[in-house]
């Protein structure tokens, strides 16, 4: 009886040792330089352009002939890059960057920041402008889905991004679901997700690999619709 003791002390203190490495290894981005953390953020921030490279305008040169677009994805793991470069400029705990990151995580959907700067023209970019976030690069798939503005989600530091705001650019908070009617917007075979902007007749596409953790996102949506 006494044997077994030493042995269950030991089997005691492996489980917990494993255990607190699972607990480090999600708090992970927690030690990350701010190197670190912009390098994530940055790998998935996309460029593009809205309309063609060329000025054919005869007439309506008030408007703008195109449009510098740049879009990331805020991912899990861009949230938490977010994050932290927020808990370095700010001295912040390793709990208030937690809440951070738990108020972003909040959102049902995935959230991609766009932002749009108009070439020449009135500078003005129309409120009918329309974002849609689908797998590979289709023309038109029956699982894209149309995006959300949420300006008020500017509020929630972690999702701001890594970089300065650029203020030559418009900002904005457009959010997808995961699940659509059931179906989720990413299936297995999927290795690319592309978003598309349209203003007025002009459209321009970027796009991004699909990371593990948004595939983990919507298996966790997925178990909730059923």
């Amino acid at each position: 009886m006494f044997a077994r003791r030493p042995l269950a002390l030991f089997l005691g203190s492996l489980l917990a040792l494993v255990a607190s490495r699972v607990l480090a290894s999600d708090d992970a981005y927690l030690l990350w330089t701010a190197a670190s953390a912009e390098a994530v953020g940055k790998g998935m921030r996309a460029q593009g352009r809205v309309g063609g490279l060329f000025d054919f305008r005869i007439k309506s040169t008030n408007k703008s002939y195109n449009f510098k677009l740049r879009a990331t994805w805020l991912t899990p793991e861009v949230i938490r890059a977010s994050a932290r470069l927020e808990q370095l400029r700010s001295r912040l705990s390793d709990q208030e960057t937690k809440a951070l990151v738990s108020a972003a995580e909040q959102v049902d959907d995935t959230v991609v920041l766009v932002e749009i700067d108009p070439r020449e023209g009135s500078g003005v970019i129309p409120n009918e402008w329309t974002a849609v976030l689908q797998p590979g690069t289709l023309v038109e798939s029956k699982r894209a889905v149309k995006g959300t503005l949420m300006p008020a989600l500017r509020d929630l530091p972690a999702l701001r991004g890594v970089t300065k705001r650029d203020y030559a650019y418009d900002v904005f908070w457009v959010a997808f679901p995961l699940m659509q009617h059931g179906q989720p917007l990413f299936t297995p075979g999927d290795t690319q997700a592309e978003l598309v902007v349209r203003i007025e007749d002009k459209e321009g596409r970027v796009s991004w690999p699909i990371p593990s953790s948004i595939r983990d996102r919507t298996s966790a949506r997925s178990d909730t619709v059923r």
